[in-house]
């Protein structure tokens, strides 16, 4: 697996995808390898339905199907971001010396989940009070059952370096909301960005040249900057186990030769974008992407 950007073609007609798929393989020489089939739901918390709770905000929850695999993104709006409280214990030690609390969770959270339908199976075994947000056509009735919005298109392959995914986003009652773009780099699974808000000139331009030539197109890439990945990757045990490997090491003897001398060897880097990691990325740039539009 390789590296990937994203984009959206907001304002795509209906025959998108039949021209997309004729510019791939027309001008770029590419192949049809395949259908490219994503499945979207959202939900809300009633915490505050609960007598005598007072919740300042509902915190809200996005599933993502990719396969076998589920990705969700909860987000607590009442919940401080990893940022925050790092920044407020630094500025806790080098002032009063005092500890600041850590909080149960932060503002964020990404988990991955399987097999499909187990999530919404705990849901209703534990009566969670979560909720589904539906988004219908007009006069569409709304169902406890199904998906919310689905991207249905297809991977096309350029050469032996590029995967190309183009597909609509289809709302539950059929209305098409624009089209989603993926492109995928394959022989760096890691791609970094000169650019504060980490897009990449490389998949830009390759994802720019798949797009047919429309007048008044309004495409947007679809951009995460390290610190938000950062925040997004980040694992609590992973950190604690660092934190208390450290800790060792330096109440380690230091006269001890065979403590050291593998400091400059590396290691395979938690987060690189390879398989289930670079799922995660495309997963939550689409998240990210239709929640900011207001689509979910």
């Amino acid at each position: 697996m390789g590296f990937t950007g994203l984009a959206r073609w907001i304002n795509a007609p209906s025959t998108g995808l039949e021209l997309i798929r004729e510019n791939i393989m027309r001008n770029h020489h590419g192949q049809l390898r395949g259908r490219w089939f994503l499945s979207v739901k959202s939900y809300r918390s009633t915490l505050g339905s609960i007598p005598g709770l007072q919740v300042h905000s509902e915190r809200s929850m996005c599933t993502l199907t990719m396969n076998e695999n589920v990705f969700v993104l909860l987000e607590d709006p009442a919940a401080p971001t990893r940022a925050d409280i790092v920044t407020s214990v630094q500025n806790s030690q080098t002032t009063d010396g005092q500890v600041f609390p850590v909080p149960p969770h932060y503002r964020t959270t990404f988990l991955t989940l399987r097999p499909p339908g187990a999530l919404e199976q705990v849901l209703h075994q534990l009566r969670a009070r979560w909720i589904p947000v539906r988004q219908t056509a007009p006069g569409a009735q709304r169902s406890q059952g199904g998906q919310q919005l689905s991207v249905e298109g297809f991977v096309f392959a350029i050469g032996n370096d590029w995967l190309v995914r183009v597909g609509h986003v289809v709302l539950a009652g059929g209305a098409v909301k624009g089209m989603l773009l993926e492109a995928e780099y394959l022989p760096l699974p890691v791609l970094h960005s000169q650019t504060a808000d980490g897009t990449s000139e490389l998949l830009s331009n390759l994802l720019t040249s798949v797009l047919p030539n429309i007048r008044e197109a309004k495409t947007v890439a679809v951009t995460i900057s390290d610190s938000q990945w950062e925040e997004v990757l980040w694992d609590r045990e992973e950190e604690e186990r660092q934190l208390s490997q450290e800790k060792a090491e330096l109440e380690g003897d230091p006269d001890n030769i065979y403590v050291f001398g593998d400091e400059g060897l590396t290691s395979e880097k938690k987060g690189d974008w390879i398989g289930v990691d670079r799922d995660r990325r495309s997963a939550f740039l689409i998240i990210g992407a239709l929640k900011s539009e207001g689509i979910l």
